[in-house]
C-alpha cells in the first residue's frame, strides 16, 4: 500500500481531499493508542523512557543503600543480583535507547522537511513492541524473580545450573522483543532519511543531529541481529536443553562474550551519538555561531560508527583471548579516541569567540563535554592491557562507565528535553528551575561516581552485594550513596518543573515558533508542531536553512537580520494535506508478543492467544485502508511548486 503525502487546496465546504480529521476531543486515549503520527509516537517513546528511567533510578538507589555501609542488610544477596541486573537492563534498553528514539522519531522528519516517516504504521508498531518488551521483562518481578545474571548475561552464569529461576528466561525473550522494536524503527528511519528529504536537502545539508541519528540507525540495523543470535542461543540452552555454552559438551562459553560485545560496544555508540547530535544543535544556537568544522563533525560520527565494530574484545582482556588479540584490540581502542577527540575540539571551537548564552540546554551541553571527557580519559587507561587487567572487575570500571553513559548520554538528553520542549508542547520549561536542575545533577553525579575511581583503585570489586569493614571503603561508599540521592533530587526538580510549567501555560497562547533563534527546519513550524508538520515543504538551499532565511550579510560583510522569525515561520493553517489514518493493529500485534514469551517460559498453551493476536493483526493490517475511510476520495494533485512525496506503508 502507499501513503501519498501531497498538498492540495480545496474550496469545497466538506473536508479537504485526503485529510484525516479526528473526532472532537481527538486528544483522548483512543487517539494516542491508534496514532501513526511520528510526533505523538516520539512523545510516547519519551514518556515511557522517562518512566523506566525513574524505575531504573529507584533500583540504583537500592543498590547504593545496600553498599552505603559494610555488611549491608537492605537487600539479600539474591535480591541484590536481581536489582543490579535489572538496573542495567532498564537504564540501557528501556530508558536511554528509547529516549534517544523519542528525539529521532519526533525530529528526523521535521529536520529533513518531511511530512512523516516512511512507514507510519511500522513506526507505531515499533513503539508498542518496545513497551510490550519492557513490561514483559518487569513482569518477572511478579512471576518468579527478575533476571539475576547481570545485564551482560555471561555464560555459564546465565544457564539453568547457576540461575535456576525464570529471570534469565525473561531476559532472553524480553530483550528479543525490544530488539524487534529497535530493528523495525531503525529500518524505518533509515529509509526516511534516504528517501524523504526536502527538495534541495543533500546529505551534507542535513543537521548534525540527523546525521548522528542516521549513523545510529545503521548501527542498530547491523548490531541487533547479533544480540538476537546470542539471545536465541541462550533461550534454546535454557528452554530446550541445548549446549551452546556447555564446556562439558565441547562448547565455548566465550562464544557468548564475543557475540554480546560485538553488539555491546556498538551499543555504546548507539547510546552516545544521539547525545552528541543534540549538543551539536544546542551549542551553535547558544554560541550564536555555526558549528565549527561541520564536515569533520559528520565524518567523525561516521568514523565512530565504523570503528566501533573493531574494539569489542577490550571488554575481554581478562578472559584469556591471547596476546595477539589483546595487542590488536588495544591499538583499535586507542584509535577510536581520535574521532571522539575531534568532536570535543570542534564543540570547544564553536564556543570560542561566540556570544554564549548559558541557558539550561547550554549548561547541560557543556556538562556533556566536560563529564564525557573525564569518562573518556579513564577509559583510555583500559586500552592498556596490564592496567585493564587490574581494573576490570573493580569499581574503577563502574566509575568510567557511568561518566561516559550518564555524563555523556543523560546530560545530553536533558539538554534536548529543555531545548525542544517548546517545539513539542508549545510552552517553555522554567529556566531558573532548569539551571537548578543542572547544578544539582552535576554535583550529585560527581559525588556518586567520582569516588568510585578511588574505590576501584583501592580494590573494591564490582558486583558484590556487601563488603567487610576495615578495607577503607566505608567513607567513599557513603559519599557515593549521598550523591545518588542528590541525583534523585535533580530528577524530582525536573518533574516539578514539568508540572509547574504545564500549569503556568494553561490559558496562555503558545510560545513563539523560534524562542532560541535556532538554525534548523523544525523551528519553521508553529509550537507545538501541527499534525501536518509543514504548510508547504521548504526548498533547502544551504546548511542551517532556517537561520539563513532570518540572517544575511550587508555590503560590509556584517551579519544583519533580513527577516523576523514571524515572517519566516509558517502559521500551521494548511488545508488539504494528505495524512495516513490511525490504526489499532500495531498495538494488537505488540500485545501478542508477551504471550509467546510467557508460553515458552510457563506453558506452551499460552502461545496460542499470542499467535492468534499476531496473525489476526497482520492480516487485518494488510487489508486496512491507509486513508480516512469516512472522508471523500478522488485523484490527488500536488501543488505545482512542490515535489510529490510518496511513502510506502505495510
Amino acid at each position: 500500500m502507499t501513503d501519498t503525502m501531497s498538498e492540495e487546496t480545496s474550496t469545497e465546504e466538506q473536508r479537504p481531499l485526503g485529510v484525516y480529521t479526528r473526532p472532537k476531543g481527538g486528544n483522548g486515549w483512543r487517539d494516542w493508542v491508534t496514532t501513526v503520527d511520528h510526533k505523538k509516537i516520539g512523545i510516547l517513546y519519551g514518556a515511557a523512557a522517562l518512566f523506566f528511567f525513574i524505575i531504573g533510578g529507584i533500583e540504583a538507589l537500592l543498590i547504593r543503600l545496600q553498599l552505603a555501609t559494610p555488611n549491608g542488610t537492605v537487600l539479600g544477596a539474591d535480591m541484590y543480583n536481581q536489582v543490579f541486573t535489572m538496573h542495567g537492563i532498564t537504564m540501557i534498553f528501556l530508558a536511554a535507547m528509547p529516549l534517544a528514539a523519542a528525539f529521532a522519531n519526533y525530529l528526523i522528519p521535521l529536520q529533513i522537511g518531511a511530512r512523516d516517516v516512511a512507514f507510519p504504521r511500522l513506526n507505531a508498531m515499533s513503539f508498542w513492541v518496545f513497551l510490550a518488551g519492557g513490561i514483559f521483562i518487569n513482569l518477572s518481578w511478579l512471576l518468579g524473580g527478575a533476571p539475576d545474571g547481570g545485564w551482560f548475561g555471561y555464560a555459564p552464569n546465565s544457564g539453568v545450573v547457576f540461575s535456576p529461576s525464570v529471570g534469565m528466561d525473561f531476559y532472553a525473550i524480553g530483550l528479543q522483543i525490544t530488539g524487534i522494536a529497535s530493528l523495525v524503527s531503525a529500518i524505518n528511519l533509515t529509509v526516511t532519511i534516504l528517501n524523504m528529504r526536502a527538495p534541495g536537502m543533500t546529505l551534507f545539508k542535513m543537521p548534525v543531529l540527523t546525521w548522528m541519528l542516521f549513523v545510529v540507525q545503521l548501527l542498530l540495523v547491523f548490531a541487533m541481529p547479533v544480540i538476537a543470535v546470542a539471545l536465541f542461543l541462550l533461550m534454546f540452552s535454557r528452554q530446550f536443553g541445548a549446549n551452546f555454552f556447555n564446556t562439558e559438551m565441547g562448547a565455548d562459553p566465550l562464544l557468548w562474550q564475543h557475540l554480546f560485545w560485538i553488539f555491546g560496544h556498538p551499543e555504546v555508540y548507539i547510546l552516545i551519538l544521539p547525545s552528541f547530535g543534540i549538543i551539536s544543535e544546542v551549542i551553535p544556537t547558544f554560541s550564536r555561531k555555526p558549528i565549527f568544522g561541520y564536515d569533520f563533525m559528520v565524518f567523525s560520527g561516521i568514523a565512530i560508527g565504523f570503528m566501533g565494530w573493531g574494539v569489542w574484545a577490550h571488554h575481554m582482556f581478562a578472559s584469556g583471548i591471547g596476546p595477539l588479540s589483546v595487542a590488536a584490540f588495544s591499538l583499535s581502542t586507542m584509535f577510536i579516541a581520535v574521532p571522539t577527540g575531534v568532536k570535543i575540539l570542534n564543540w570547544i571551537a564553536t564556543m570560542w569567540g561566540g556570544r554564549i548564552k548559558f541557558s539550561a540546554p547550554m549548561l547541560f551541553s557543556v556538562g556533556v563535554i566536560s563529564m564525557f571527557t573525564i569518562g573518556g580519559l579513564s577509559g583510555v587507561t583500559h586500552a592498556l592491557s596490564p592496567a585493564d587487567t587490574q581494573q576490570t572487575d573493580t569499581y574503577y570500571v563502574v566509575a568510567h562507565f557511568h561518566y561516559v553513559i550518564f555524563g555523556g548520554i543523560i546530560f545530553g538528553l536533558f539538554a534536548g528535553l529543555y531545548f525542544w520542549w517548546p517545539k513539542v508542547f508549545g510552552h517553555m520549561l522554567d529556566e531558573k528551575m532548569g539551571k537548578i536542575n543542572f547544578w544539582v545533577m552535576l554535583v550529585g553525579f560527581n559525588m556518586t561516581f567520582g569516588p568510585m575511581h578511588v574505590l576501584g583503585l583501592q580494590g573494591m570489586s564490582r558486583r558484590i552485594d556487601t563488603y567487610s569493614p576495615g578495607f577503607g571503603f566505608e567513607a567513599w561508599n557513603m559519599v557515593a550513596t549521598i550523591g545518588s540521592f542528590i541525583i534523585a533530587l535533580s530528577v524530582l526538580i525536573f518533574l516539578i518543573n514539568v508540572v509547574v510549567s504545564v500549569k503556568r501555560a494553561k490559558g496562555q497562547p503558545p510560545c513563539p515558533p523560534d524562542p532560541w533563534d535556532a538554525r534548523s527546519l523544525e523551528w519553521m513550524t508553529p509550537n507545538p508542531t501541527p499534525e501536518h508538520n509543514f504548510d508547504e515543504i521548504p526548498t533547502v538551499e544551504s546548511l542551517d536553512e532556517f537561520w539563513h532565511r532570518k540572517w544575511g550579510t550587508d555590503e560590509e560583510g556584517q551579519i544583519v537580520r533580513v527577516a523576523t522569525a514571524e515572517e519566516v515561520c509558517q502559521d500551521g493553517t494548511a488545508t488539504g494535506v494528505h495524512l495516513p489514518s490511525p490504526s489499532y493493529w500495531p498495538l494488537i500485534f505488540a500485545i501478542g508478543l508477551p504471550f509467546l514469551g510467557l508460553g515458552l517460559i510457563f506453558n506452551l498453551w499460552l502461545t496460542l492467544p499470542g499467535a492468534i493476536l499476531i496473525v489476526t493483526s497482520l492480516y487485518a493490517w494488510i487489508f486496512e485502508p491507509v486513508d480516512d475511510p469516512d472522508g471523500p476520495h478522488g485523484e490527488h494533485h500536488a501543488d505545482e511548486k512542490e515535489v510529490s512525496e510518496e511513502a510506502s506503508d505495510v
